[in-house]
């Protein structure tokens, strides 16, 4: 198993080119399910989330060839609509596969999901809203089993609550449903933006998008003609390197990336006292004489993403004063809090509510681990301001979501060494 250690106190210097979005490039693989043709994608991040939905992708039967960022994929040879515990326990965005495999074939099973452990993330609105579709639904021995007799038909779906993936998954099966299909209180993410406008492109017509209504109209599954498209930058990537700025308290510019897609962010970057200079395709954050401390809270876009939450807390840390977070989105999603007060940090959590107390904090490297994805970046982040070398297990969770991290950080003037734990 692999490991990263960090040096302390570096400073970073120079400029990152920010990858394809991951969570913009999954859905859209999941997607070519629906597609009659093969496809073009550029600006595909190469991660482990990525590699396994193409893999799933191929045990279903669609072919593709890929190059480094570019893939051509053909899904119109898929002849399989089971997606295994195997590969589905690995990535909990496996389960985009439902919803265009469904109203493609009138049947599927797939497995229950997995993921980082961050709190419930039940697939109950997946279900529910293919139900009211008219699909069958049954769960035994881990998987779903949908079926359906003669398709989809259009529906109005009234989401319980803000879904990514649930938004996601029902816009690709409205889109061979037979009928118009409404749905209401839809995800507003660049992401589920990037989704309809290729859908669109290919032909599916769709109003409303961009916002939490959107009007579908069926193909009456016919399969669709895509075009080629390219993946949006990824956005929590931009603001976690941009984070390695703020909490060195340097200079730091990212490119390839776009603005507007972190607003939320940028602004509390602002309340802290950092200075943010936006270009066409790039941002810079400029240090501050005094880091202020922030009270954020995390809901749907546009606003503050849970995925950026840890990267803020591991900046707070080196804020003049306490800082708030709330935590509106998952119930599970501090476990890396008892890692950073490993490090010497001073946080307490009550409910939803961290409280990062008495910065700023006087950090000491550690051996920690990482819990999960974003938490895998806080820890990074406090690794650079600490005083003495750490040491971060479990480095898996990166993998899956941050493309050539060492390299990345190599031409920031940061080292960060990957090591193999000696098992003799």
């Amino acid at each position: 198993m692999d490991y990263l250690q960090i040096e302390p106190n570096q400073k970073p210097k120079g400029k990152v080119r920010i990858s394809g979005a991951k969570n913009a490039a999954l859905p859209l693989l999941a997607c070519t399910i629906l597609s009659k043709n093969k496809i073009s994608i550029k600006n595909l991040p190469d991660v482990t989330d990525i590699n396994t939905m193409l893999k799933l992708l191929g045990i279903l039967g669609a072919t593709y060839s890929k190059k480094p960022h570019h893939i051509d994929i053909d899904s119109s040879t898929i002849n399989s609509t089971k997606a295994t515990y195997d590969i589905v326990k690995t990535m909990r965005a496996s389960i985009l596969t439902l919803g265009p495999l469904l109203s493609r074939f009138n049947h599927c099973e797939v497995s229950l999901p997995g993921g980082c452990a961050i709190g419930s993330r039940p697939v109950d609105i997946h279900l529910s809203a293919l139900e009211q579709m008219g699909a069958d639904i049954d769960i035994k021995d881990g998987y779903i089993y949908a079926t359906t007799k003669d398709g989809l038909k259009g529906a109005t779906i009234i989401f319980d609550k803000i879904t990514v993936t649930g938004s996601e998954n029902i816009i690709m099966a409205a889109c061979l449903a037979y009928g118009k299909s409404t749905l209401i209180n839809v995800a507003k993410e660049p992401e589920v933006v990037q989704l309809c406008e290729v859908l669109q492109t290919a032909g599916v017509d769709i109003e409303g998008i961009g916002t939490d209504r959107l009007t579908i109209i069926g193909t009456q599954q016919k399969l669709l003609n895509m075009k080629a498209f390219e993946v949006i930058p990824d956005r929590i990537e931009a603001g976690t390197y941009l984070c390695v700025g703020a909490i060195t308290n340097t200079k730091m510019t990212v490119t390839n990336i776009n603005a507007s897609h972190l607003e939320a962010v940028l602004r509390k970057f602002g309340e802290m006292g950092f200075g943010i200079e936006i270009e066409e395709n790039s941002i810079t954050i400029y240090p501050t004489k005094e880091v202020l401390p922030v009270h954020i809270t995390t809901t749907e876009y546009p606003g503050f993403p849970t995925d950026m939450q840890a990267q803020f807390m591991a900046v707070a840390t080196q804020a003049d004063g306490t800082s708030v977070i709330d935590e509106r989105l998952f119930e599970n999603r501090y476990m890396h809090v008892a890692e950073l007060n490993r490090m010497g940090a001073n946080i307490k959590v009550v409910g939803t509510v961290a409280t990062i107390e008495n910065a700023p904090h006087k950090l000491t490297g550690t051996k920690v681990m990482a819990t999960d994805l974003r938490a895998s970046s806080c820890l990074i982040l406090c690794a650079l301001v600490a005083s003495s070398p750490t040491t971060i297990d479990r480095i898996y969770h990166l993998d899956r979501g941050y493309e050539k991290l060492e390299e990345k950080f190599k031409k920031i003037n940061i080292t960060i060494k990957r090591k193999k734990i000696d098992t003799k």
